[in-house]
């Protein structure tokens, strides 16, 4: 059974005990679930007096700013109904490859909301972080170091909030996955990341890694305890990502994951992919057929445990008694019907995504515009492939 979450809230709320000090903030965070926010709070909503701080969590298909409050003891406080305030633009930074300026102009929305949800005399004490995961480090070094050059200006100018150039980057692969950590997989857009809490003695004999590649085991101390963290960053394997791959393993003219009746194009950072359906349109075995060759699942595995693309997947352990889900995941099971829409975790099964995937294979495009009327119109395409994934 997966227990299914709106926000991969762990990771941001993670990141903030890396701007606050005390052993009393991270007990307490860690106690906390963030709520999956899908409709922006009002602005405004009930600030009032404490400490705060600003959260841009810059992810491949949008970027999300989370503004969260604090008590004396730095527990988490509320503003307005929720446990933060949250709202998010779309798309996100890497789709301004080569145009540094546009992007950071895309965040400035997020940025003046933030600064009306903080009270202006507290600014300067409010700490702004953001991190990029994969749709940075897919575009490359250069155009992403100019995004961020330009975003780190435009928070420097743009706002009174406490600044350093150093919290304005992008998170390694790895570090993005070790914030996730109690058994979570989060599929963002061009990424998914696994981590969960692995014995020292698996640790102890985790593989080496070339020079230049993230490690597999990363140290936490949180709550009173060393952990050994297993985290890895699947680039390529994220929702949007993995449409190209699985597009990439077709044999033939037409995919078998596109719905009946569409005939186009898809296009990923800039590259065109034919996405044609059969005549027939989906069909659920050759479907899975055409994922299991996009994750590679036969590639030499040197390690005794391999998860897919001969990754090594952390040896198992007790660290994977409870798995979280979160994203690309929660978002596709809301729109499918597999869990409430309105609440901000659910438990599921991969049986159900399973379910879902074959009934979704079914339907012609604007019978699946019918049945899902809440998806959005990009989705409908590309459902029996995101469902079966």
């Amino acid at each position: 059974m997966a227990r299914v979450v709106g926000v991969a809230g762990v990771l941001l709320l993670l990141q903030l005990a890396s701007l606050f000090t005390g052993t009393a903030f991270a007990d307490a965070v860690l106690g906390r679930k963030a709520a999956g926010v899908l409709e922006e709070p009002t602005v405004n909503a009930a600030a009032g007096p404490g400490r705060y701080a600003v959260i841009f969590d810059a992810g491949s298909t949008g970027s999300r700013v989370h503004v969260f409050r604090f008590d004396k003891k730095m527990d988490l406080v509320g503003i307005g109904d929720d446990i933060e305030f949250f709202a998010k633009v779309k798309p996100g930074l890497s789709s301004y490859a080569g145009h540094p300026q546009e992007a950071a102009n895309s965040i400035l929305p997020l940025l003046e909301k933030a600064k009306s949800v903080v009270p202006w005399w507290l600014m300067k004490r409010t700490p702004l972080k953001l991190g990029a995961t994969a749709g940075l480090r897919l575009i490359g070094d250069e155009k992403a170091d100019q995004i961020l050059e330009a975003v780190r200006d435009l928070v420097h100018t743009k706002s009174r909030f406490q600044y350093n150039p150093k919290w304005i980057n992008v998170l390694e692969g790895s570090q993005e996955g070790s914030y996730l950590w109690v058994w979570l997989i989060c599929m963002g857009g061009g990424s998914v990341q696994m981590a969960y809490a692995i014995s020292s003695d698996v640790a102890a004999n985790a593989p080496i890694v070339p020079d230049g590649k993230d490690p597999y085991v990363t140290k936490e101390y949180l709550k009173g305890r060393d952990y050994n963290v297993y985290a890895h960053s699947y680039l390529h394997f994220g929702a949007y990502a993995a449409r190209v791959e699985i597009l990439k393993a077709k044999d033939g003219p037409f995919s078998f994951c596109m719905l009946r009746g569409f005939s186009g194009k898809y296009t990923y950072n800039g590259e065109q992919y034919d996405a044609t359906a059969p005549s027939e349109g989906a069909i659920y075995d050759k479907c899975r057929e055409e994922i299991t060759k996009a994750l590679n699942l036969h590639a030499p595995c040197e390690t005794k445990n391999c998860s897919f693309n001969g990754v090594w997947n952390g040896g198992g352990g007790a660290g994977q008694d409870n798995l979280y889900v979160a994203s690309s995941f929660y978002y596709m099971a809301s729109h499918v019907g597999i869990i409430d829409s309105t609440a901000p975790s659910a438990k599921a099964t991969p049986a159900a995504f399973g379910a879902a995937a074959e009934k979704a294979c079914q339907f012609s495009v604007e019978e699946a515009k019918a049945a899902y009327p809440t998806m959005r119109a990009t989705f409908f395409f590309f459902l029996p492939p995101n469902a079966c994934y």
